[in-house]
């Protein structure tokens, strides 16, 4: 009689954990996502691709967006996979980066707020690559969709994986959404700078620059706060 009681509770305790965990999965997944696709910044990045291809054929112009995001993606990847790892060999807190990549998504924030982006400028004003070199590599891979902002960000998160792997799943799918959104945004360039114009872009990467700015504010108090608290606990 008793096995037959424990059997139905053991079930709604496992029903209840597997629930807990997806919404954990989703919640975290979520909040991966939104903190990516603002230090992305897809709006931000169309104008730069589009000054950038505008001479190109078609086809051309397919064939370096394609190879610019899987370069992207395979950067992002890589941090993704090996975030734990370096900060375990540099001997780097948890505490200790979210401060510092606190610190850097500020400074990430900083120009979307003020209209600047990084990278090179051609003297009409257009970023550029150098003469003779790829720019699905640079200036489009790296740094505009995989830059410092990204990487630490990457960092970031894996450390609040806590050896959990649905979570870090959740960072990976939440990566590969960002891509794709930026993927979409910059095929259909030419088409959203005209919906938005001009204005529309710089009013959505400014919105972008306040919510990455909120988010590094965040994260570097969530630092000093757990610094803290593993201080007071020895």
């Amino acid at each position: 009689m008793k096995r037959q009681i424990a059997q139905p509770e053991a079930s709604v305790y496992c029903r209840g954990r597997r629930l807990q965990m997806d919404q954990d999965f989703i919640r975290f997944g979520l909040a991966a996502f939104v903190t990516l696709l603002v230090v992305v910044d897809p709006p931000g990045v169309v104008p730069i691709f589009v000054a950038l291809t505008k001479d190109e054929q078609p086809a051309r112009r397919r064939r370096i967006l394609i190879r610019a995001v899987l370069i992207a993606f395979g950067v992002a990847l890589f941090f993704l996979l090996a975030g734990r790892a370096v900060l375990s060999y540099l001997g780097v807190t948890v505490h200790a980066f979210a401060v510092s990549g606190g610190v850097l998504l500020f400074a990430t924030a900083m120009p979307m707020l003020f209209g600047q982006r990084g990278g090179l400028q051609a003297p009409d004003g257009r970023e550029r690559g150098s003469m003779g070199q790829d720019i699905s590599v640079f200036p489009l891979a790296i740094p505009m969709l995989s830059g410092p902002g990204l990487i630490a960000t990457i960092l970031l998160l894996t450390s609040q994986v806590n050896g959990d792997p649905r979570r870090l799943v959740a960072v990976a799918v939440a990566t590969a959404l960002v891509f794709l959104v930026a993927f979409v945004s910059m095929y259909l360039g030419a088409r959203l700078m005209a919906l938005l114009g001009e204005g529309g872009v710089h009013i959505a990467t400014r919105v972008m620059g306040i919510v990455l700015a909120a988010l590094a504010v965040q994260y570097v108090l969530n630092g000093i706060t757990g610094y803290y608290t593993s201080l007071m606990s020895r």
